[in-house]
This record gives C-alpha cells, sequence and structure tokens, in this order.
C-alpha cells in the first residue's frame, strides 16, 4: 500500500493550539497494553504524576467489558478532564513530560480523521476540536489537496483502513469505480465547494453530477475522463422555503447515534430562529460552509461504507443540513444573528455529532437509500 500523504490545503499546517477541549470532552479514552504499561511504569518511578487538580485520582481504570485492544482506560474528573490535562497551563502532563509517542491512539491521532487505501492515507479533521474549525474560515487559501502535508508525515494513522483485497467504492449499487475514477470524482467534489456561491447551490451541482456520473459504463472509456466531463456550470437552485428537510435529515442522524448517546430533543422554535437569525446571514458565510462540505467530501468513510456516489452527496447535505440546525439553534439561545463565532460553534456541534457520536455504518446505510431514488 503507498505510504503516501493527501489533505485538504486547508488543513495541511493544522497544529495544536492546547484548547483544551478534547482533553476535558468526558470522553473514554482507551489505552493500548503497550503504552498502559510504560505509563505504569512512568508514574512508578515518578516520572509521570497526574494533574495537580486530581492528586486524589488513580491514574487508569482497570475493570471488566474495557474495549477488546485496551489494557485501561484514563481517569477523569468530575467534571470530564482527563487526570492528565494541566487546567492551568491547558497541557497534557503525558505529552509534555514523555512526548507525542507515550500518548494513547486516541490522543495521538484526534483531530484526525484518516481513510487509507491503494492511494495511501488521506486525513481530514474533526471539526470538534476549535482550531480545526476554525481553518474553516481560511478565505485566502484556495482548496487543493496537497501531497505529503507538513502537519502529517507519513506514518500509521488510525481510521478506517481498505486492504488490498477490498473491493473500492461504488458508483452504485450494481458498479463499482476504480480508484483513479474515485480520486477523479473526489477531487471534482472538492473543486464544486471552491467557490463562494451558497453551499446549496454546490449540493445541487453534485447531486446534478452524480447522477450523470451514474450513468456512464466501461465501455464509455475510463471514469476518470467520464468525470472531466461533467458540466462546469451549476444548477439554478432556490433557497428551502422551510425548516422541513433539515430536520428530516437531523433526524436521520439522530438515528445513527446509539440510545445512551443520543442527546435530549432541543427542536423548539428552531425553524422561527432559523428565519429570524440565520436565514439573511447564511450566504455570507458560503465560503467557510463550502471549506466544511469539502471536508467532508474529502477522506470519507461514507465512499467505501455506502452505495454509491450519490450516497456521498446525500451525507454532504446532512452534514450542512445539521449546521443550519446547530446554528439556528445557537443564534436561538444567544438571541442573535448569525456571526463567525456562532458558526464555529454550529461546526463543533456537528462534528461532535457526525464523527463522535453517530455510528458510520449506520449513516452510511441511511443516506444510501438516496441511490434507490
Amino acid at each position: 500500500m503507498s505510504s503516501a500523504v493527501y489533505a485538504l490545503s486547508i488543513h495541511a499546517d493544522y497544529k495544536c493550539r492546547h484548547s483544551g477541549v478534547c482533553c476535558a470532552a468526558d470522553w473514554d479514552v482507551p489505552v493500548e497494553l503497550p503504552i498502559y504499561r510504560s505509563l505504569v511504569e512512568a508514574v512508578q518511578t515518578g516520572a509521570l504524576d497526574v494533574a495537580p487538580h486530581a492528586a486524589s485520582l488513580a491514574p487508569f481504570i482497570v475493570e471488566a467489558g474495557l474495549p477488546d485492544d485496551a489494557a485501561a482506560m484514563l481517569e477523569r474528573t468530575a467534571a470530564g478532564a482527563c487526570v492528565f490535562f494541566e487546567t492551568e497551563s491547558r497541557l497534557c502532563v503525558v505529552h509534555r513530560d514523555l512526548g507525542e509517542t507515550a500518548l494513547p491512539a486516541t490522543c495521538r491521532h484526534f483531530p484526525r480523521v484518516a481513510v487509507r487505501d491503494g492511494r495511501g492515507t488521506s486525513i481530514t479533521l474533526s471539526h470538534f476540536c476549535p482550531t480545526a474549525a476554525s481553518m474553516l474560515f481560511r478565505e485566502e487559501m484556495p482548496l487543493a489537496v496537497i501531497e505529503s502535508p507538513r502537519a502529517f508525515p507519513a506514518a500509521e494513522y488510525e481510521g478506517l483502513t481498505v486492504g488490498r483485497d477490498e473491493l473500492p467504492p461504488l458508483l452504485h449499487p450494481g458498479m463499482l469505480m476504480d480508484l483513479d475514477g474515485y480520486s477523479a470524482w473526489e477531487r471534482h467534489m472538492i473543486a464544486r465547494c471552491n467557490t463562494s456561491a451558497t453551499p446549496e447551490w454546490v449540493l445541487a451541482a453534485l447531486v446534478r453530477d452524480a447522477r450523470q456520473l451514474r450513468a456512464w459504463t466501461p465501455d464509455a472509456g475510463p471514469l476518470a475522463d467520464a468525470v472531466a466531463g461533467l458540466p462546469a456550470a451549476g444548477v439554478p437552485v432556490v433557497p428551502p422555503a422551510s425548516f422541513g428537510r433539515a430536520l428530516e435529515l437531523h433526524a436521520e442522524i439522530m438515528a445513527a447515534v446509539p440510545d445512551d448517546l443520543r442527546p435530549a430533543p432541543d427542536e423548539a422554535m428552531l425553524d422561527a430562529a432559523c428565519r429570524r437569525f440565520v436565514a439573511g446571514r447564511w450566504d455570507a458565510f458560503s465560503v467557510p460552509l463550502n471549506r466544511y462540505l469539502a471536508a467532508k467530501a474529502f477522506a470519507s468513510w461514507t465512499a467505501y461504507q455506502g452505495r454509491g456516489v450519490l450516497s456521498i452527496v446525500r451525507g454532504l447535505e446532512a452534514a450542512v443540513a445539521l449546521v443550519r440546525i446547530e446554528a439556528s439553534r445557537l443564534c436561538r439561545n444567544h438571541g442573535r444573528a448569525l456571526d463567525r463565532d456562532l458558526l464555529l460553534e454550529a461546526f463543533r456541534a456537528a462534528d461532535f455529532v457526525l464523527n463522535h457520536l453517530a455510528v458510520g455504518e449506520d449513516l452510511a446505510a441511511a443516506w444510501s437509500t438516496a441511490e434507490g431514488r
């Protein structure tokens, strides 16, 4: 398998800014056996200690029912912060005192979302990370796929691994793509997103493009050539007249969240909040919204877990709908019009659900219903 690494241009220089969000998110963090042994040894020899505010707590949870590849879990405070997270410096004690290689895999790889296949490793980011979310607002930087990005050197990244003997993505339920053709489609989606047109315009164009591409057959020549021949023009689109479609997609996403993780329903007055606070400001944020779409189109797990190109586009539509709902909820709660800060939080909230709560295979199955339409 190729060792090449690819990322979007807006993510290529990612670097942790120590917001501390991931370290205080009340997440279960499994610790692999070799890492667990080295951390226990470091604690026993005095080379490592928990953060001062967690001095009364044991560092590790060791009990029955842990994930198969975990020897322990990192303990958390009552507030949900990792015992190794220093609240004053906002630094990880393990990372600071022992180095990155001493971290559990979850900590090393967050917020990276990776797909490894015959082309190499493609990395996008979870925008639950505030630093990653802020990178969506880099309007001066054209969207492109970068090989060998500075932030992501060649390494074994945790994520979706597609072996040599596994099938490439589906064009539609009755036809496979080849990797060259899929790469061309992936880059085509990103090129569509490299615009200041509305995300609804981008989605309408991609739906049209996906439907046209589904008519391809191998005797027509390479699939990559068919992608290159897709129309340059967009599709006239009318802004949604109601919040209904967004709520349908939201319900579809929430159905993929396990019962014990699903947030309590909170849709009261969202339609009114959208009309009052979001609708008039939405188009002003087309560029970061389209960059969010590109980040979902790139390194897509749905490409391999879903049933075709329409499944991928349906996932993009759902992601934007979720951002719109989260933006409306935030604007309602704060009583003000959509602005950069609220949109950034909406991106974070949307990716918390899509990347950290929902089950990817269940999302792909729901979005694959688009293939029958």
